[in-house]
Parts: C-alpha cells; sequence; structure tokens
C-alpha cells in the first residue's frame, strides 16, 4: 500500500503541481499585462469553452477519431505487408524503400490539395491523409524487424530447409513483432495529426466535422477560448489513442513472449 502511495505521489503530483503553477502564470500575465481575449483567453474561458461547447467538442472527436483510426489500421496492415515483401528480397527493398521514405519526407501540406483532387472532399480524403503520414514508421520498423535475424537461427532453418514461408512465419515474424509495436505507437500519434491536418484542407460541413475544422472555423472567427478548448481536446485525444495502443502492445508483447506479470 505505502509503495502505492509513494508511486502515485511520484507520478502524480509533480506534473499537477506544474500544471497549477503554469496556469496561475497564465492568468497572471493576462491580468498584470491586460492581454485581450482574442489574443489569449483566461484559463476560465477556456475551461467555460470546454463546458459550453462539449457537445461539438464529442461530434468532432468522432469524426477525427474514425478517420485516425481507419488510417492507422489501413497503414498498420499495408506497412506490415510492404514489409513482408521487401524482407524477401534485398533488390526489392532497394528499389521501393526510396519511396517510402519519399512518402514521409514530402510535405503533407503539399500533397494534401492533390489528395483532395482525388478523392474529393470530406472524410475519405481525411482518411487517406491519415494513412500517408502514419505509414512510414510502421513500414521502417517492420522492416528491420523482419531484416534483423539472429543468425544462428536461421542458419538452424537453412539447415532444416525450411520454406520461405516458414521462415517468414517462424522466424523472421516473431522477431519482428516489438518493432511492428514500436512503429504501431508512433504511427497512433500521426495518424491523429494527419487526420487534423487533413481536416484543415479537406473540412466536413456543418453537420459532419472533425476537430481540424473546428481549429480552422475557430480560427477565422476569433473565438480564442473555443479554439484553445480545441487544441486541448485535440491533445488529449492524442494521448488517449497512444495510451490505448501501448496498453494493446504491452498486451501482445505479454503474450506473444509468455514475460512474467
Amino acid at each position: 500500500m505505502n509503495r502505492l502511495v509513494t508511486r502515485f505521489f511520484d507520478t502524480v503530483v509533480p506534473p499537477l503541481i506544474l500544471l497549477i503553477v503554469a496556469v496561475g502564470a497564465w492568468e497572471a500575465y493576462i491580468a498584470w499585462y491586460n492581454v485581450k481575449p482574442y489574443l489569449l483567453p483566461t484559463p476560465r474561458a477556456v475551461a467555460m469553452a470546454l463546458v459550453t461547447k462539449a457537445p461539438q467538442l464529442t461530434h468532432a472527436v468522432l469524426f477525427t477519431g474514425a478517420a485516425a483510426g481507419l488510417g492507422f489500421l489501413a497503414s498498420l496492415v499495408v506497412g506490415t505487408l510492404v514489409a513482408f515483401v521487401f524482407s524477401q528480397s534485398r533488390w526489392i527493398r532497394a528499389a521501393g524503400y526510396p519511396y517510402a521514405i519519399f512518402l514521409q519526407t514530402v510535405p503533407i501540406v503539399a500533397i494534401a490539395p492533390l489528395i483532395i483532387r482525388w478523392f474529393g472532399n470530406g472524410f475519405q480524403s481525411v482518411v487517406v491523409v491519415a494513412f500517408i503520414l502514419s505509414l512510414f514508421p510502421i513500414l521502417a520498423n517492420a522492416t528491420a524487424g523482419l531484416t534483423s535475424l539472429n543468425h544462428d537461427l536461421a542458419d538452424l532453418f537453412r539447415l532444416y530447409n525450411a520454406s520461405r514461408w516458414q521462415t517468414l512465419l517462424k522466424l523472421r515474424l516473431p522477431s519482428a513483432v516489438p518493432s511492428i509495436i514500436t512503429g504501431a505507437r508512433t504511427a497512433s500519434g500521426l495518424a491523429v495529426v494527419g487526420a487534423i491536418v487533413g481536416e484543415f484542407f479537406a473540412g466536413y460541413g456543418t453537420k459532419r466535422y472533425g476537430l481540424g475544422f473546428l481549429m480552422q472555423v475557430t480560427i477565422d472567427q476569433l473565438q480564442t477560448d473555443y479554439l484553445f478548448a480545441t487544441v486541448m481536446v485535440s491533445t488529449l485525444f492524442g494521448v488517449g489513442i497512444f495510451a490505448l495502443v501501448n496498453l494493446a502492445g504491452g498486451a501482445i508483447l505479454q503474450r506473444w513472449y509468455d514475460l512474467p506479470r
């Protein structure tokens, strides 16, 4: 019991104290310099916006979450499958990997208008942007995991004339599970960012909208308190998605490797 109390104070109390100090400094700065609300709202105004705009924020979280979730799942499946192909041939990997890097290095704001032109405004374009932004971490980590084998185990499989398929399923895939999970953790946060960025360009409408669309509207209308509330909700949502993927990854690793609890 004492260990739990000590751990609670060590992990929860310091960030909570820092948050209280930061909010107090924020409030004092606005009062001291008489900052206009449209430039920087007070913490109380942001809290009020969180309460009064809760239905709209919840609606937006659901749409952004759906787009981010679909984009993340698509990147997980496609990235892992492409990594399987890359792991089978050094020549295929050398030919295809530069194009995977291209997806990571090209600014998403540069290709988002093209995606909207090809897929149209709305939900489907947002999913594509989230997919593109979250694909590379899974592809890179899965490829690294599938190609980084224990040489002794690889020699053992060759000694017993294991087929390419048997080697993939019984040696490469088990070895790559931690790397795939690491890529998924990174990709989950990028999928949320991709969905929000996609909504800046694709948007939805007055009845179908996400967090990115709300940010754009609140910026245009100088509703800074509402904007801060949307940013806070977006941040918490991203943290929640990362935590969910992290828990799922930990459970998979524990089951896969039968780690002690």
